[in-house]
């Protein structure tokens, strides 16, 4: 991806980040997932006193996208803490990785991020190969 691409997809997360329900953590989060066709989808934190119940920004994304349809992506943006890089949970590990999000951009800002590819995020993810090998 080219520079340009990934600060404009970071500048959407640190934007949906100012939507984020935090009222328990109070640890906004932000994330833009782009689309194979150049489209941006958002999503922040929704959280709930019954904290499982609440939603990551990630997955809130890549489920706006899913929802009209879209299930392939180039990369996504997540943007948390600007004095530390914020990376998505292991239950969103496994939700990018049913999808294949090929790239994961944690970023405190448009200058300062890190990369990493879909096997750097969740090595040995468990996908539907796995559920076909037992049937």
């Amino acid at each position: 991806m080219r520079t340009e691409e990934i600060s404009r997809l970071i500048a959407h997360a640190r934007e949906a980040r100012l939507h984020a329900y935090a009222p328990y953590s109070r640890f906004p989060v932000g994330a833009a997932v782009l689309t194979l066709d150049g489209r941006i989808f958002t999503g922040c934190n929704v959280e709930n006193a019954s904290y499982p119940a609440g939603l990551c920004a990630e997955r809130n994304a890549v489920g706006s996208a899913v929802a009209t349809g879209v299930t392939e992506f180039r990369a996504l943006a997540v943007c948390g803490s600007e004095s530390a890089y914020t990376t998505p949970c292991g239950m969103c590990r496994q939700f990018l990785a049913e999808f294949h999000v090929p790239l994961v951009i944690c970023a405190k800002s448009e200058d300062d991020y890190i990369v990493m590819t879909e096997e750097e995020l969740l090595p040995h993810a468990f996908g539907a190969g796995a559920i076909k090998e037992t049937e």
